[in-house]
């Protein structure tokens, strides 16, 4: 009753302590955003540049996001890079590197129970300077140890809670490179169906110049034009086939690439040529205050924000002693006989501090460099924002100018296929020679392959407003730890 007694001030002024916190509370950063994009769709849903602003009935992105451009090969390709990507598995691997760092700082807040026992023979020296008899003796100790840190000032709890911000923005580095990953995978896919269609181009191309070249060399036969014609039209002819063969040097890197994404060896994908001619998805476009809660970049940086701030308070807990409660109990005895026996046991508890009372601005120094870290992360936390800002408001801009330069290369491409096809009935009629043609082919054949280019960066546009727009993904998908 009299120990109770005596410990009974030591515990109130334990569970005191341990409600102590010294530090600054964290509270979110503000990042002004504007109320809405400068980068404006059309009125009518028909003029629309490949996206509208959101409504409330509108669906939003879903993580599977690439289902909106209805390409079942692509889907397939896709659902491959989850289970298979080299790099997806090492950023997974360093989630839980994170997450298992919670449970050890968390390890701080209960007792650390350790035992060493031992079993020795000793003889003490006859000459020994003591009162103790020489001779052989035993010593049998089996010890139990325990230690106890009160968490007086809140060191414990702010490493446990920013163990838990860290796992956090490591789940939000795992969404950013999971959403890279498949924004790359569509890129590459569309990249390769590009070359796909530019080779369609070029072959339906050689078909069309092998017959303009039948043709000068009948020409030639008939004594109807000269042999420098016939030189000019198996250059165009030989020119396009070199450029039509080269095609597939890129197209078999896209194709190497994407086996790569999907976690495949390249000789394990072969993927059929199929030209693209998808038109480009119209995608919901929120607000940009809502980017804040839809990119993963920028919640991972808003919690490693609030893990500097509890750096704040690691480090000045510093300045206050640790408090520490220490026993140690067990039995001792110097024989097998008589060492686990009730007389033979030993104890001992009792509080204890430490405090540092000179480290030459060490701890200042420490505190410091926190206060300044915290800086540098509300800065990156802020420029993280304004750099998602800039990136929706670029792929918005580059699909309303690519929509209005897409009508206009195919105003272009007509007007260039006319032409071509008038200087071919002048050349048929001997009124104009084969240069003019080559020309009107060489046009032609430009403004077709313009055309296709738009297409292809229409389609990777689409394919960076989604990832710019974070792909699907919101903060209520962190983990909960």
């Amino acid at each position: 009753m009299t120990r109770r007694v005596a410990f009974a001030p030591l515990a109130v002024c334990a569970g005191l302590l341990a409600g102590c916190m010294v530090g600054p509370k964290y509270s979110q950063p503000p990042v002004p955003a504007a109320p809405a994009y400068s980068e404006q769709p059309p009125k009518s849903f028909t003029e629309s540049p490949g996206w509208k602003a959101a409504q409330p009935a509108d669906a939003t992105l879903r993580l599977d996001w690439w289902r909106i451009f209805g390409i079942p090969e692509l889907d397939g390709l896709e659902e491959q890079v989850n289970p298979s990507n080299q790099t997806l598995k090492a950023a997974e691997a360093r989630f839980r590197e994170a997450r298992a760092l919670i449970r050890l700082n968390r390890a701080g807040l209960f007792p650390t129970i350790s035992t060493t026992p031992s079993v020795s023979t000793n003889r003490y020296s006859v000459n020994k300077p003591s009162g103790t008899v020489p001779g052989d003796f035993g010593d049998y100790v089996l010890p139990v140890d325990v230690n106890y840190e009160l968490d007086a000032w809140g060191r414990v709890r702010r490493s446990i809670a920013a163990a838990r911000e860290e796992t956090q923005a490591s789940a939000g580095d795992l969404e950013t490179i999971r959403l890279s990953l498949h924004a790359e995978m569509a890129i590459d896919y569309f990249e390769m169906r590009s070359l796909d269609a530019q080779k369609q181009l070029l072959d339906a191309t050689l078909v069309a110049y092998q017959k303009a070249l039948e043709l000068t060399q009948n020409r030639f036969d008939g004594g109807l034009s000269a042999r420098t014609e016939v030189a000019e039209a198996r250059t165009q002819l030989e020119t396009t086939r070199a450029q039509d063969i080269g095609v597939g040097v890129d197209r078999a890197t896209f194709q190497h690439a994407i086996a790569i994404l999907a976690g495949r060896n390249p000789e394990n994908l072969s993927l059929p040529p199929i030209p693209l001619e998808t038109a480009p998805p119209v995608i919901p476009v929120g607000v940009p205050s809502q980017l804040l809660e839809r990119r993963p970049d920028i919640a991972a940086a808003e919690r490693r924000t609030a893990e500097a701030n509890e750096q704040i308070g690691i480090a000045r807990a510093a300045f206050f002693p640790t408090l520490m409660l220490t026993a140690i109990g067990g039995f001792e005895g110097g024989t097998p006989v008589n060492w686990l026996v009730w007389p033979s046991r030993f104890w001992a508890v009792g509080p204890s501090m430490a405090e540092t009372l000179f480290d030459a601005g060490r701890r200042r120094a420490i505190s410091e460099s926190a206060a300044a870290s915290y800086d540098e992360a509300v800065a990156n936390y802020r420029q993280a924002a304004l750099s998602a800002f800039q990136q929706v408001e670029d792929s918005l801009a580059t699909l309303r100018v690519l929509e209005e330069q897409a009508k206009a290369q195919r105003v272009a491409v007509e007007a260039a296929q006319e032409s071509l096809a008038l200087s071919l009935n002048r050349y048929k009629g001997g009124l104009v020679t084969y240069l003019e043609v080559i020309a009107a082919q060489s046009i032609a054949l430009q403004n077709q392959a313009t055309e296709v280019d738009i297409l292809r960066r229409r389609m990777e546009a689409s394919v960076l407003l989604i990832k710019a727009l974070g792909g699907g993904w919101d903060t209520s998908k962190l983990p909960p730890v």
